[in-house]
Protein backbone atom coordinates (compact mmCIF):
# COMPACT_ATOMS: atom_id res chain seq x y z
CA UNK A 1 0.00 0.00 0.00
CA UNK A 2 1.01 3.80 -0.75
CA UNK A 3 3.02 4.85 2.18
CA UNK A 4 1.86 8.09 1.76
CA UNK A 5 -1.92 7.56 1.95
CA UNK A 6 -1.36 5.01 5.17
CA UNK A 7 0.27 8.13 6.93
CA UNK A 8 -2.49 9.90 6.24
CA UNK A 9 -5.39 7.29 7.63
CA UNK A 10 -3.12 7.41 10.64
CA UNK A 11 -3.50 11.64 11.51
CA UNK A 12 -6.84 11.07 11.09
CA UNK A 13 -7.41 7.98 13.77
CA UNK A 14 -5.04 10.06 16.24
CA UNK A 15 -6.98 13.03 15.69
CA UNK A 16 -10.04 11.14 16.45
CA UNK A 17 -8.37 9.16 18.94
CA UNK A 18 -7.74 12.98 20.90
CA UNK A 19 -11.47 13.46 20.98
CA UNK A 20 -12.24 9.81 22.97
CA UNK A 21 -9.31 11.25 25.60
CA UNK A 22 -7.30 8.20 24.95
CA UNK A 23 -3.40 7.99 24.62
CA UNK A 24 -3.73 4.65 22.49
CA UNK A 25 -5.86 2.62 20.12
CA UNK A 26 -5.48 -0.91 20.16
CA UNK A 27 -7.17 -2.26 16.93
CA UNK A 28 -7.99 -6.32 16.24
CA UNK A 29 -10.71 -6.01 13.89
CA UNK A 30 -8.23 -7.34 10.55
CA UNK A 31 -9.69 -4.49 7.87
CA UNK A 32 -8.64 -2.17 9.91
CA UNK A 33 -5.18 -3.39 10.90
CA UNK A 34 -4.97 -3.86 7.02
CA UNK A 35 -6.16 0.00 6.46
CA UNK A 36 -4.12 1.37 8.93
CA UNK A 37 -0.93 -0.31 8.39
CA UNK A 38 -0.92 -2.25 5.23
CA UNK A 39 -0.71 -6.04 6.77
CA UNK A 40 -2.38 -8.46 5.08
CA UNK A 41 -1.57 -11.50 7.18
CA UNK A 42 -4.59 -13.66 8.99
CA UNK A 43 -3.03 -12.91 12.62
CA UNK A 44 -2.10 -9.15 13.76
CA UNK A 45 -3.39 -6.16 15.83
CA UNK A 46 -2.16 -3.01 15.70
CA UNK A 47 -1.41 -0.54 18.70
CA UNK A 48 -1.25 3.33 17.34
CA UNK A 49 0.58 5.98 20.05
CA UNK A 50 0.53 9.67 19.32
CA UNK A 51 4.46 8.58 17.64
CA UNK A 52 4.41 5.15 16.76
CA UNK A 53 2.66 2.65 15.03
CA UNK A 54 2.95 -1.24 16.02
CA UNK A 55 2.46 -3.95 14.24
CA UNK A 56 1.62 -7.40 16.62
CA UNK A 57 1.98 -10.31 14.81
CA UNK A 58 3.72 -14.07 15.20
CA UNK A 59 7.30 -15.45 13.50
CA UNK A 60 4.35 -17.11 10.72
CA UNK A 61 4.33 -13.50 9.56
CA UNK A 62 6.59 -11.20 10.97
CA UNK A 63 8.69 -11.36 7.45
CA UNK A 64 5.71 -10.38 5.15
CA UNK A 65 5.09 -7.67 8.57
CA UNK A 66 8.44 -6.14 7.94
CA UNK A 67 7.86 -6.01 4.31
CA UNK A 68 4.36 -4.27 4.13
CA UNK A 69 4.44 -2.21 7.46
CA UNK A 70 7.66 0.11 6.64
CA UNK A 71 5.52 2.87 9.16
CA UNK A 72 5.67 0.89 11.65
CA UNK A 73 7.32 -1.21 14.85
CA UNK A 74 6.80 -4.72 14.05
CA UNK A 75 6.78 -6.69 17.51
CA UNK A 76 6.74 -10.58 17.48
CA UNK A 77 4.18 -12.05 19.82
CA UNK A 78 5.59 -15.53 21.11
CA UNK A 79 2.45 -16.62 23.34
CA UNK A 80 -1.01 -14.08 23.01
CA UNK A 81 -2.03 -11.01 21.59
CA UNK A 82 -3.45 -9.74 24.56
CA UNK A 83 -0.06 -10.53 26.87
CA UNK A 84 1.98 -8.67 23.68
CA UNK A 85 0.19 -5.72 23.97
CA UNK A 86 0.16 -5.48 27.82
CA UNK A 87 3.79 -5.62 27.70
CA UNK A 88 4.26 -3.01 25.39
CA UNK A 89 1.51 0.03 26.89
CA UNK A 90 2.62 -0.95 30.38
CA UNK A 91 6.15 0.34 29.18
CA UNK A 92 4.87 3.42 27.32
CA UNK A 93 4.63 5.62 30.92
CA UNK A 94 2.89 8.49 29.13
CA UNK A 95 -0.61 5.66 28.27
CA UNK A 96 -3.12 6.64 30.72
CA UNK A 97 -6.19 5.13 28.84
CA UNK A 98 -5.93 2.56 26.15
CA UNK A 99 -8.86 2.97 24.00
CA UNK A 100 -10.24 -0.52 22.30
CA UNK A 101 -12.36 -1.17 19.61
CA UNK A 102 -16.02 -2.08 20.72
CA UNK A 103 -15.80 -4.88 18.16
CA UNK A 104 -13.69 -6.95 19.69
CA UNK A 105 -14.85 -10.17 21.53
CA UNK A 106 -15.95 -9.75 25.47
CA UNK A 107 -12.73 -12.58 25.91
CA UNK A 108 -10.03 -10.30 23.95
CA UNK A 109 -11.69 -7.30 26.25
CA UNK A 110 -11.38 -9.33 29.61
CA UNK A 111 -7.97 -10.93 28.46
CA UNK A 112 -6.35 -7.00 27.72
CA UNK A 113 -8.03 -6.38 31.30
CA UNK A 114 -5.70 -8.73 32.77
CA UNK A 115 -2.59 -7.77 31.13
CA UNK A 116 -2.97 -3.59 30.53
CA UNK A 117 -2.36 -2.06 33.78
CA UNK A 118 -3.99 1.50 32.62
CA UNK A 119 -7.50 2.63 31.83
CA UNK A 120 -9.66 0.80 29.36
CA UNK A 121 -12.16 2.12 27.03
CA UNK A 122 -13.94 0.73 24.79
CA UNK A 123 -14.77 2.82 21.50
CA UNK A 124 -16.46 3.08 18.16
CA UNK A 125 -15.85 4.69 14.95
CA UNK A 126 -12.08 5.75 15.18
CA UNK A 127 -11.09 3.52 11.76
CA UNK A 128 -14.44 3.12 10.43
CA UNK A 129 -15.26 6.96 8.88
CA UNK A 130 -12.07 7.44 7.51
CA UNK A 131 -12.18 3.70 5.94
CA UNK A 132 -16.05 4.68 4.54
CA UNK A 133 -14.36 7.92 1.87
CA UNK A 134 -12.14 5.77 -0.13
CA UNK A 135 -8.73 7.22 -1.94
CA UNK A 136 -8.05 6.91 -5.53
CA UNK A 137 -5.71 3.70 -4.73
CA UNK A 138 -8.71 2.17 -3.39
CA UNK A 139 -11.11 3.07 -5.94
CA UNK A 140 -8.42 1.66 -8.56
CA UNK A 141 -8.35 -1.61 -6.66
CA UNK A 142 -12.35 -2.12 -6.52
CA UNK A 143 -12.64 -0.89 -10.09
CA UNK A 144 -10.53 -3.95 -11.26
CA UNK A 145 -12.62 -6.15 -8.62
CA UNK A 146 -15.66 -5.64 -10.47
CA UNK A 147 -13.98 -5.89 -14.06
CA UNK A 148 -12.92 -9.05 -12.97
CA UNK A 149 -15.67 -10.39 -11.74
CA UNK A 150 -17.64 -9.19 -14.82
CA UNK A 151 -15.16 -10.52 -16.56
CA UNK A 152 -15.52 -13.82 -14.56
CA UNK A 153 -19.75 -14.25 -14.92
CA UNK A 154 -19.09 -13.74 -18.87
CA UNK A 155 -16.60 -16.80 -19.26
CA UNK A 156 -18.95 -18.63 -17.28
CA UNK A 157 -22.01 -18.04 -19.35
CA UNK A 158 -21.57 -21.36 -21.30
CA UNK A 159 -22.09 -23.55 -18.46
CA UNK A 160 -25.54 -21.96 -17.97
CA UNK A 161 -27.63 -24.41 -19.60
CA UNK A 162 -29.77 -27.37 -18.19
CA UNK A 163 -28.82 -30.07 -15.96
CA UNK A 164 -25.74 -27.74 -14.57
CA UNK A 165 -26.63 -27.54 -10.06
CA UNK A 166 -26.21 -24.55 -8.34
CA UNK A 167 -22.89 -25.78 -6.58
CA UNK A 168 -21.47 -26.46 -9.93
CA UNK A 169 -22.43 -22.96 -11.31
CA UNK A 170 -21.08 -21.56 -8.28
CA UNK A 171 -17.65 -23.40 -8.38
CA UNK A 172 -17.46 -22.57 -12.32
CA UNK A 173 -17.87 -18.72 -10.98
CA UNK A 174 -15.27 -19.31 -8.13
CA UNK A 175 -12.82 -20.76 -10.45
CA UNK A 176 -13.16 -18.10 -13.10
CA UNK A 177 -12.29 -15.22 -10.59
CA UNK A 178 -9.29 -17.25 -9.61
CA UNK A 179 -8.11 -17.42 -13.24
CA UNK A 180 -8.34 -14.12 -13.57
CA UNK A 181 -6.07 -13.25 -10.41
CA UNK A 182 -8.58 -12.98 -7.69
CA UNK A 183 -10.42 -14.31 -4.93
CA UNK A 184 -13.80 -14.22 -4.44
CA UNK A 185 -14.83 -11.78 -1.79
CA UNK A 186 -17.67 -13.67 -0.34
CA UNK A 187 -19.35 -17.41 -0.58
CA UNK A 188 -21.09 -17.27 -3.95
CA UNK A 189 -24.76 -17.47 -4.16
CA UNK A 190 -26.37 -19.09 -7.41
CA UNK A 191 -30.45 -19.97 -6.62
CA UNK A 192 -32.58 -21.55 -9.36
CA UNK A 193 -36.37 -21.44 -9.79
CA UNK A 194 -37.78 -21.05 -6.56
CA UNK A 195 -34.87 -20.88 -5.07
CA UNK A 196 -34.29 -17.12 -5.68
CA UNK A 197 -36.83 -15.74 -3.58
CA UNK A 198 -34.11 -16.68 -0.28
CA UNK A 199 -32.29 -13.73 -0.70
CA UNK A 200 -29.01 -15.86 0.88
CA UNK A 201 -29.72 -18.91 -0.70
CA UNK A 202 -27.44 -21.54 -0.16
CA UNK A 203 -26.39 -22.98 -3.74
CA UNK A 204 -27.53 -27.16 -3.59
CA UNK A 205 -27.94 -30.00 -5.78
CA UNK A 206 -30.70 -28.70 -7.92
CA UNK A 207 -30.26 -28.93 -11.47
CA UNK A 208 -30.90 -26.08 -13.95
CA UNK A 209 -34.22 -26.85 -15.82
CA UNK A 210 -35.80 -25.56 -18.51
CA UNK A 211 -37.97 -22.11 -18.43
CA UNK A 212 -35.99 -21.58 -15.45
CA UNK A 213 -34.80 -18.56 -13.64
CA UNK A 214 -31.39 -17.67 -11.72
CA UNK A 215 -30.27 -15.49 -9.17
CA UNK A 216 -26.42 -15.25 -8.67
CA UNK A 217 -24.76 -13.22 -6.16
CA UNK A 218 -21.14 -12.87 -6.22
CA UNK A 219 -18.06 -10.74 -5.73
CA UNK A 220 -14.40 -10.63 -6.73
CA UNK A 221 -11.62 -9.39 -3.98
CA UNK A 222 -8.68 -7.89 -5.90
CA UNK A 223 -5.25 -6.89 -3.75
CA UNK A 224 -8.21 -7.16 -0.56
CA UNK A 225 -10.79 -4.62 -1.79
CA UNK A 226 -13.83 -6.11 -2.69
CA UNK A 227 -16.75 -5.74 -5.49
CA UNK A 228 -20.62 -7.20 -4.55
CA UNK A 229 -22.71 -7.63 -7.67
CA UNK A 230 -26.22 -9.80 -8.24
CA UNK A 231 -27.63 -10.42 -11.94
CA UNK A 232 -30.45 -12.54 -12.67
CA UNK A 233 -30.88 -14.90 -15.67
CA UNK A 234 -33.91 -16.32 -17.65
CA UNK A 235 -33.29 -20.00 -19.70
CA UNK A 236 -35.95 -19.92 -22.22
CA UNK A 237 -38.82 -17.71 -21.59
CA UNK A 238 -39.97 -15.33 -19.10
CA UNK A 239 -43.06 -15.20 -16.95
CA UNK A 240 -45.34 -12.54 -17.35
CA UNK A 241 -44.75 -12.32 -13.34
CA UNK A 242 -40.91 -12.70 -13.79
CA UNK A 243 -40.82 -9.48 -16.35
CA UNK A 244 -42.79 -7.06 -14.20
CA UNK A 245 -41.53 -8.12 -11.20
CA UNK A 246 -37.71 -7.34 -12.90
CA UNK A 247 -38.50 -4.63 -14.96
CA UNK A 248 -40.03 -3.14 -11.55
CA UNK A 249 -37.19 -3.62 -9.62
CA UNK A 250 -34.51 -2.27 -11.64
CA UNK A 251 -37.13 0.86 -12.30
CA UNK A 252 -36.36 1.04 -7.84
CA UNK A 253 -32.78 1.14 -8.74
CA UNK A 254 -32.82 3.72 -11.44
CA UNK A 255 -34.83 5.86 -9.10
CA UNK A 256 -31.86 5.53 -6.25
CA UNK A 257 -29.37 6.08 -8.69
CA UNK A 258 -30.67 8.88 -10.14
CA UNK A 259 -30.44 10.82 -6.09
CA UNK A 260 -27.16 9.90 -5.47
CA UNK A 261 -25.18 12.72 -5.03
CA UNK A 262 -22.83 14.31 -2.27
CA UNK A 263 -25.04 15.71 0.36
CA UNK A 264 -27.72 13.56 -0.87
CA UNK A 265 -29.67 12.05 2.36
CA UNK A 266 -29.04 8.69 2.38
CA UNK A 267 -32.88 7.28 3.98
CA UNK A 268 -33.87 9.54 0.89
CA UNK A 269 -32.51 7.21 -1.52
CA UNK A 270 -33.41 4.27 0.63
CA UNK A 271 -37.06 5.68 0.31
CA UNK A 272 -37.19 6.55 -3.49
CA UNK A 273 -36.18 2.89 -4.10
CA UNK A 274 -38.81 0.87 -1.69
CA UNK A 275 -41.38 3.54 -2.53
CA UNK A 276 -41.20 2.24 -6.44
CA UNK A 277 -41.88 -1.49 -5.90
CA UNK A 278 -44.77 -0.59 -3.35
CA UNK A 279 -46.64 1.86 -6.14
CA UNK A 280 -46.65 -1.46 -7.89
CA UNK A 281 -48.39 -3.88 -5.09
CA UNK A 282 -45.42 -5.99 -4.78
CA UNK A 283 -43.82 -7.15 -1.49
CA UNK A 284 -41.14 -4.23 -0.71
CA UNK A 285 -37.73 -5.96 0.49
CA UNK A 286 -36.39 -6.31 3.96
CA UNK A 287 -32.59 -6.12 3.86
CA UNK A 288 -30.95 -2.37 3.26
CA UNK A 289 -31.39 -1.32 -0.16
CA UNK A 290 -26.87 -1.19 0.11
CA UNK A 291 -23.80 -0.76 1.91
CA UNK A 292 -20.54 0.65 1.93
CA UNK A 293 -17.95 -1.50 0.26
CA UNK A 294 -13.69 -1.75 0.39
CA UNK A 295 -11.78 -3.52 2.48
CA UNK A 296 -14.95 -5.63 3.70
CA UNK A 297 -18.40 -6.40 1.90
CA UNK A 298 -20.11 -4.61 4.58
CA UNK A 299 -18.94 -1.41 5.87
CA UNK A 300 -20.09 1.81 6.39
CA UNK A 301 -22.54 3.67 5.32
CA UNK A 302 -26.01 1.50 5.57
CA UNK A 303 -27.94 2.42 3.32
CA UNK A 304 -31.54 2.12 5.26
CA UNK A 305 -34.27 4.46 6.48
CA UNK A 306 -32.78 4.75 9.93
CA UNK A 307 -29.72 6.55 8.33
CA UNK A 308 -29.10 10.16 9.76
CA UNK A 309 -25.80 10.72 7.48
CA UNK A 310 -25.49 12.09 4.23
CA UNK A 311 -23.36 10.74 1.12
CA UNK A 312 -20.18 12.49 0.71
CA UNK A 313 -17.33 12.10 -2.32
CA UNK A 314 -15.45 8.74 -2.31
CA UNK A 315 -17.87 6.27 -0.70
CA UNK A 316 -18.76 3.38 -2.40
CA UNK A 317 -21.50 1.67 -1.75
CA UNK A 318 -23.91 -0.95 -3.02
CA UNK A 319 -27.62 -0.32 -4.60
CA UNK A 320 -29.44 -3.51 -4.37
CA UNK A 321 -33.28 -3.85 -4.52
CA UNK A 322 -35.29 -6.25 -4.49
CA UNK A 323 -38.65 -8.61 -4.60
CA UNK A 324 -39.23 -11.89 -3.17
CA UNK A 325 -42.01 -13.71 -3.70
CA UNK A 326 -41.87 -17.12 -1.30
CA UNK A 327 -41.60 -20.17 -3.30
CA UNK A 328 -42.32 -18.58 -6.34
CA UNK A 329 -39.69 -16.33 -7.47
CA UNK A 330 -36.65 -13.50 -6.26
CA UNK A 331 -35.26 -10.84 -8.61
CA UNK A 332 -32.22 -8.78 -6.85
CA UNK A 333 -30.47 -6.06 -9.31
CA UNK A 334 -26.98 -5.08 -7.45
CA UNK A 335 -24.18 -2.12 -8.72
CA UNK A 336 -21.45 -0.88 -6.84
CA UNK A 337 -21.45 3.19 -7.25
CA UNK A 338 -18.70 5.34 -6.60
CA UNK A 339 -20.65 8.90 -5.13
CA UNK A 340 -18.31 11.52 -7.30
CA UNK A 341 -18.37 15.13 -7.15
CA UNK A 342 -21.73 15.98 -9.84
CA UNK A 343 -23.37 12.63 -8.92
CA UNK A 344 -22.59 8.83 -9.17
CA UNK A 345 -20.65 6.22 -11.32
CA UNK A 346 -21.43 2.78 -11.65
CA UNK A 347 -18.11 0.72 -11.50
CA UNK A 348 -20.03 -2.30 -12.53
CA UNK A 349 -21.51 -1.41 -15.75
CA UNK A 350 -19.31 -3.99 -17.62
CA UNK A 351 -21.26 -6.73 -16.26
CA UNK A 352 -24.76 -7.11 -17.98
CA UNK A 353 -28.17 -6.92 -16.99
CA UNK A 354 -30.41 -9.44 -17.70
CA UNK A 355 -29.74 -12.21 -20.27
CA UNK A 356 -31.85 -14.42 -21.90
CA UNK A 357 -30.17 -17.91 -22.07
Amino acid sequence: MDLKHIKKRILSVRSRLERVSANCLIITKPANVTYTTGFTGSSGWAVITPRTVYLLTDSRYTEQARKQCSNCVVVDVPDSMAATAGRLINKLKSTQTAAVENSASLAVFNALKKNVKCRLKAVSDIVEPSRSIKDADEISKIRRASSIAAAALKKSECYIKPGVTENELAGIIDLQIRKLSAVISFDTIVAFGAGTSQPHHQPGKRKLKSDDTILIDFGARYKNYCCDITRCFVVGRATALYKKVYNVVRASQTAALKMIKPGAGICEVDLAARKIIAEYDLPVYGHSTGHGLGLEVHEQPTISANSKEKFQIGQVVTIEPGVYIAGKLGVRIEDDILVTADGCEILTSKCPKIKIV
